[in-house]
């Protein structure tokens, strides 16, 4: 079966989600942008839930930008929630963000993001930063094989020593 690669923009700033959609999509390529506004909206848009009913059935992006400071779900809980998850965890997730902050970029990484990204703030640089992650991740990465997926699906998520011993701490 072959699908039809799409991304998943994450991005709740209207003009950024706007420019970065029509950044993506130029050229006249085939690929899809799907546009979530909140954390909320990317989690429904992977699960084929609410307004992305719809979605059912095209499979998974082939990428994810995903915007730190979003409303309702920030995009360290919506990483944390597709690395929980053994359907979205083979997903890449780039994080696309204003945000500077080595404890932003060292928690990202924590999570298990594949990429952090700071945000251009020239439209000029904003067109060929995406174009670049385009090109990369929706022609030059290959994804992890079916059976991969498969079998991540299967094994139980490890947790990290610091959640083990979180978890076995009892609180006062």
């Amino acid at each position: 079966m072959n699908e039809q690669k799409w991304i998943l923009l994450a991005e709740d700033n209207l003009n950024d989600a706007d420019l970065a959609a029509r950044a993506l999509a130029a050229n006249g390529n085939a690929e899809l942008v799907v546009v979530a506004h909140d954390g909320v909206q990317a989690m429904d848009c992977l699960r084929h839930r609410g307004e992305f009913l719809s979605r059912a059935g095209t499979g998974n992006p082939a990428v994810i930008l995903l915007d730190l400071k979003m409303p309702r779900m920030s995009g360290q809980e919506v990483l944390r929630q597709i690395r929980a998850d053994p359907e979205l965890r083979t997903i890449p997730v780039v994080a696309f963000t204003t945000s500077r902050e080595p404890a932003d970029v060292a928690q990202c990484y924590r999570l298990g993001v594949n990429a952090y990204v700071v945000k251009p703030v020239g439209f000029d640089e904003l067109v060929t930063v995406l174009k670049e992650l385009k090109a990369f991740w929706l022609e030059l990465n290959e994804p992890p094989p079916a059976e991969v997926s498969e079998s991540l699906k299967a094994a139980p998520l490890r947790k990290s020593r610091t959640a083990r011993r979180r978890n076995s701490v009892p609180m006062l």
